[in-house]
Parts: structure tokens; sequence; C-alpha cells
């Protein structure tokens, strides 16, 4: 009986020391470690380098150095419509009008 009281007492002491060895024993009196915030990352928007059409063939244009179709994505916007002079691109229900050769980007 005193045996299993003795063995039990061990194991409790074990469990105790593991548990304060959790914390850093190092850290100043009362520091809680940070709770990391949540932040949200901004994508730019692509930047209209150029439309190129053939004779008879689909339009391609370069966004952020990158040839894109109709329909095609960059940096998570997707190219609707595609004009002479300017492009239209979406995302998240949101629509931006890039002209050509114009530093104006309207929002629709």
């Amino acid at each position: 009986m005193v045996k299993s009281g003795f063995i039990a007492v061990a194991m409790l002491g074990m469990l105790m020391g593991y548990a304060e060895a959790a914390q850093d024993p190092t850290a100043p009196l009362g520091w809680q470690v940070p709770v990391k915030k949540h932040t949200t990352t901004k994508v730019r928007l692509p930047e209209l380098q150029g439309i190129v059409c053939g004779e008879g063939t689909s339009c391609t244009v370069i966004l952020n150095n990158i040839p894109v179709e109709l329909g095609g994505r960059v940096s998570g916007y997707t190219l609707t419509d595609i004009q002479d002079d300017h492009v239209t691109v979406t995302r998240g229900g949101k629509k931006w009008r890039l002209e050509l050769f114009a530093d104006i980007v309207k929002t629709n």
C-alpha cells in the first residue's frame, strides 16, 4: 500500500515538473507569448504593357510581363475584356479598366 502511494506521488510530481518545463525558464516573470495578428496582403493591380492582336486570331495582352489571353489570370486578376486601347480585369466581383499608355485606372 505504501509502495503504490509512493509511486502515485512520484508520478504526480513528474507530471507537474513536465507542465513547468513546458514554459521557458529564462523568460521574464509574467511574460506571455505574443499573439500573432492576422494580416492581409494587398495584391497590386497588374500593369498593362501591351495588346497584341493578329488577323483572325484572338488577342493576347501583356500584363506584368506575362502574355495572357481572354479568361486568363495574373496575380489573382482575371482578364475579362480586351479592346484596342484598354482591357478589363476582375477580382472578387470588382472590375478595373486598365488603359494602354495611361496612368489612370478606372474602377466600375
